[in-house]
Parts: structure tokens; C-alpha cells; sequence
């Protein structure tokens, strides 16, 4: 999806996009499973912090999505992740999705669980598109 992430403050990031419309699932509409796509992204990337070397990689073990309004194509949305708690190997978030005007169209829930270290191994998580930007 070519995300960006943007840490505003300690367990919270927030993303600024415009959907392209190949991922419609009818004129002028993002497909609600890529919907859940954009809020599963950002849910979890609450959680990786501000110390680039040490980020917290974790997988979505649960989530909850409820569609409040169409998401429109091809115009600005924001995307917001707040950390809700964090254990020592799992984590829950959630996140929302507003068009240009602040109205809520969709919000998230989500049970996370840490990556196993060995499965991250020496791979370059930034070079795969794995950061966080402080804003």
C-alpha cells in the first residue's frame, strides 16, 4: 500500500492517503477488505515506538472492524493508531479512518502479538518499508 506512518506522540501514529481506485469495490468506494487492510496496518504499527532500534514487530492475532460510512476513492483520508495497552508478548490497539472533513467512516480493533525474534532474523525491516517517521 505504500504507507507512511507518522508517530504524533508515544502510541500514536497517523497516516494521510488517497486511496487510488483500483482499490474499489464499486465506483468511488474502497473494497472493505482493503479497508481492513489500511486499519490493520496502522494498528499495528502503533506498537513498534520510537527507538529505531529497537522496534516492537507484531502480528494481528484478532480484529475488529466496523464500517461506519463508504470510503471514498481518490480523495484525502487520515488514519489514526492509538496503543490501548501492552503486555509482554501481546498488545491492543485501535485505530480510524476520517475523510477531509473529520467524519468518522470506519474504526478498528485489534489483538496483537509479538513476531518471534527469530523469524525477523537480519532482514532490513526498513528496506521492506517498516518505519515509523517522527513527526
Amino acid at each position: 500500500m505504500h504507507l507512511e506512518f507518522f508517530q504524533t506522540e508515544a502510541g500514536e501514529v497517523v497516516v494521510d492517503y488517497v486511496v487510488p481506485d483500483h482499490f474499489q469495490g464499486y465506483p468511488g468506494v474502497v473494497h472493505g477488505g482493503v479497508v481492513a487492510s489500511l486499519v490493520d496496518e496502522v494498528l499495528g504499527r502503533v506498537h513498534m515506538g520510537s527507538d529505531p532500534a529497537n522496534p516492537r514487530f507484531m502480528f494481528t492475532a484478532r480484529i475488529t472492524v466496523q464500517y461506519r460510512k463508504n470510503v471514498p476513492t481518490g480523495m484525502p483520508i487520515r488514519i489514526v493508531g492509538r496503543a490501548v495497552s501492552s503486555k509482554r508478548r501481546t498488545a491492543t490497539s485501535v485505530a480510524e479512518i476520517y475523510d477531509s472533513d473529520g467524519e468518522l467512516l470506519a474504526e478498528a480493533e485489534a489483538l496483537l502479538v509479538d513476531v518471534p525474534p527469530e523469524k525477523i532474523g537480519n532482514v532490513d525491516m526498513e528496506d521492506l518499508g517498516w518505519k515509523v517517521y517522527l513527526d
